[in-house]
């Protein structure tokens, strides 16, 4: 029953710790652009393996 008590409080404290940490990715604005990562592989990019090969 000890071992019980132990796991529950060990899950507690991890779920503190990840809570903590997204309230900290939260505060510190890593969730503002939700837009741009998903069209990033749309875009041009300017060091392309067609410019590398030009004689």
């Amino acid at each position: 029953m000890e071992i019980i008590f132990g796991l529950i409080t060990i899950s507690l404290i991890v779920a503190v710790f990840f809570l903590l940490a997204f309230v900290w990715a939260v505060r510190s604005r890593q969730y503002d652009d939700t837009y741009t990562p998903a069209v990033r592989m749309l875009f041009d990019d300017n060091e392309g393996p067609a410019e590398q090969q030009t004689p």
